[in-house]
């Protein structure tokens, strides 16, 4: 995303002759607005007259007159045409008969069909062998040699220290009663990544070298990014059927983007100097990429791995609607049952091994401590490491040849009665908060807005979309998002789609409001930036699913309870980016504002938001991803819209078509959403006349 400077430095810039290289892409960090400006030893003001004539004044009354003129209009549509073209929903639509006609047809002809026969099916074997191989090791280990194998990868990554975080972690998924569920969910998400990681990081590689291929791969990685967990279900049952094949091959196409995402500019922003230094010796391509460029982008590259890993498990609890095996059966037991307790050692299980893999593969991709040792010492320190590791190793595998395979039942902790327990006990005491919050939220922003949306003409609900992301992006973002807007009614889905857009809505409000006050002050509190970011990197840390325990908890099953867990799943993202962008502004324009004897809040209000609008708007368009992400999974506790339907597609074999159409719909109202922030981010700053 990108953002124009107040003023006209592009014509100023451009007589200094031809650009020295290719033009780059836009940045699509938060810093890409704040630091761009005019040339050192030049000012706005010094732009030559024509530049100046060529400049765009617009009074400032002329956006907010238009924009209320908009409203009105609008308004006075909907009150004149209120409860026509409304498209209500119908279970029987053509689009679901058709859905369902095809995976009819997908079953009749799997054993029959070329494009199965010798692709598919082959694909199918050969993702469940992998799969099959992993969770045979894993389990043929024992829960005393996997404990001890994972703390010797631990050692041997990050030191002793871990090594015992390691072994540790994998140690309460017999505690919290779950080992074989974990050790289920560990061998899929250790196969989805493995696979995701093959694919990706050779694939990020070039993406890096070329920029051709790179700019072919962005639009389907925006596309991949913006789908929710439950979007890739459906092709996989079409396709695969259920099973733990189909799991695995969802998770990893889910996890992928970002493998490819931070390679590629891992790859690309190595030092250019490194890499002329390396080709004026003599190197080749392939000597420079083995040898200069694949070094140093060695610890991105490692956060590549560990984002594969979080997306993965995020997916794999889902990917049990598919009959995937492991934690995720119990997580959706228990929310389709409300039952806190029944999920919650579940959830406490991914959390551990999450924090685990980030560790471990965090750890890795660090260079060794060592280094900093002299050679000597480096060498012996690394081979008591070594050694360390590899008698950890051995112990644990050796006693899992002695000890049963089995975690004991008796050092197992139950944790469903006092859980329950507690749960209700905090419901009852807290019932006249928590239903005067949901419902404040409910009779307030929900049933008006989604009234508005359900009750009103579908074409001006299209007009209004066209309107806005013309205004914000132009017309081809409008023509996009508008285009999707109206496929899900093409779906039979426009009613459905509304509602679910009624909470994302309500729910991106929230998000931004509350990601909004913690991000400018974190960046004004240079103390309170301090206490909030390891809460904010441990939020990140958490797979999405795991903010549905509170929520349930304290709500029970509502539309709120999507909403408040959406919101406490979007913020960190957001805060982080609002901190980032309102820290960046450049320091020359926040000096002239107090020289010119600005208070605190004239400060903030005229230069440091304004000036940090890209990181903003890149805000907002993480904030509307990860909730509408999160609102679908909200489905599963009675969200209703679109998640329902998805849901409701994968537990009753006679909706999957509805469940299927839902999931597109839930892709294009994701990309309605994103053309429309993303276009308000490329939109320059113009002048305005005083």
């Amino acid at each position: 995303m990108s953002s124009g400077t107040v003023g006209a430095a592009e014509p100023a810039g451009a007589q200094a002759g031809p650009p020295a290289g290719p033009p780059t892409e836009p940045s699509a960090g938060p810093s890409a607005g704040p630091s761009a400006g005019p040339p050192a030893g030049r000012t706005g003001s010094a732009a030559p007259p024509a530049a100046r004539r060529g400049a765009v004044r617009v009074p400032r009354w002329a956006p907010a007159l238009a924009a209320a003129g908009l409203a009105v209009a609008a308004y006075a549509a909907y009150a004149a045409f209120q409860g026509t073209a409304t498209l209500p929903h119908d279970d029987d639509a053509a689009p679901f008969r058709i859905v369902a006609d095809l995976r009819a047809w997908a079953d009749a002809e799997r054993n029959r069909s070329p494009f199965f026969l010798f692709l598919v099916n082959y694909v199918r074997l050969g993702v469940g062998s992998v799969h099959d191989l992993l969770h045979l090791v894993l389990h043929g280990l024992g829960w005393a040699g996997l404990a001890g194998c994972a703390g010797a990868l631990g050692w041997l990554a990050g030191g002793a220290r871990t090594g015992l975080l390691a072994m540790a972690g994998f140690g309460a998924f017999g505690v919290l009663g779950v080992w074989q569920a974990s050790v289920d969910t560990l061998a899929l998400v250790l196969a989805a990544v493995l696979l995701s990681l093959a694919v990706g990081l050779p694939l990020g590689v070039w993406a890096g070298l070329s920029p051709r291929l790179r700019r072919l791969l962005t639009p389907l990685l925006d596309v991949m990014q913006i789908m929710p967990t439950f979007a890739y279900l459906a092709p996989m049952v079409l396709l695969f059927q259920i099973g733990p094949a189909a799991a695995t091959v969802a998770t990893m196409v889910y996890a992928i983007p970002p493998a490819i995402r931070i390679t590629a500019l891992a790859v690309e922003q190595v030092s250019p100097a490194a890499v002329e230094a390396s080709e004026s010796l003599g190197a080749t391509r392939a000597q420079t990429l083995r040898g200069v460029r694949l070094p140093l982008a060695r610890g991105t590259i490692g956060l590549a791995a560990g984002q594969t890993i979080m997306m993965a498990l995020s997916m794999v609890v889902i990917a049990a609607l598919i009959a995937a095996p492991g934690l995720g059966s119990d997580v959706i037991r228990g929310l389709s049952r409300a039952d806190v307790g029944l999920m919650l050692p579940a959830g406490l299980a991914i959390v551990a091994m999450a924090v685990v893999l980030d560790r471990v593969v965090t750890a890795a991709a660090r260079p060794p401590y060592e280094e900093a040792l002299g050679p000597g010492a480096a060498a012996r320190r690394s081979r008591v490491r070594r050694a360390a590791a590899g008698a950890l190793a051995a112990t644990g595998i050796l006693l899992g040849r002695v000890l049963p395979a089995e975690f004991p039942g008796a050092w197992a902790l139950d944790f469903a009665g006092p859980v329950n327990d507690a749960v209700d006990w905090a419901k009852t005491s807290w019932y006249g908060l928590t239903q005067a919050v949901g419902g404040a939220v409910a009779e307030g922003l929900l049933n008006p807005l989604q009234t508005v949306l359900t009750e009103a003409p579908w074409w001006l609900v299209a007009a209004v979309a066209l309107a806005i992301g013309w205004r914000t992006g132009g017309p081809r973002p409008a023509a996009v998002a508008t285009g999707c807007l109206l496929a899900t009614a093409l779906l039979g889905l426009w009613q459905h789609t509304m509602e679910t857009l009624t909470t994302v809505l309500v729910a991106v409000a929230l998000t931004l409001l509350a990601g909004l006050v913690l991000g400018v002050a974190a960046a004004r509190s240079p103390r309170f930036a301090a206490v909030q970011r390891p809460l904010l990197d441990a939020a990140q840390t958490l797979p999405a699913f795991v903010y549905l325990l509170p929520a349930l908890a304290l709500f029970g099953a509502t539309r709120f309870t999507a909403i408040f867990a959406s919101v406490v799943y979007a913020v960190p993202a957001v805060a982080r980016l609002v901190e980032e962008g309102v820290r960046n502004v450049a320091p020359g324009a926040v000096e002239a504002a107090l020289s010119c004897g600005s208070t605190e809040r004239q400060l903030l209000w005229k230069v440091r938001l304004p000036m940090a609008r890209p990181a903003l708007l890149l805000a907002a368009n993480q904030g509307i991803v990860m909730t509408l992400a999160m609102v679908v999974v909200g489905g599963l506790v009675g969200a209703g819209g679109l998640g329902y339907d998805v849901v409701s597609g994968f537990s009753q074999r006679s909706d999957f078509g509805m469940g299927f159409a839902a999931g597109v719909a839930t892709v294009l109202l994701g990309i309605t959403l994103d053309r429309i922030t993303q276009g308000a981010g490329r939109r320059p700053l113009t002048r305005t006349s005083t």
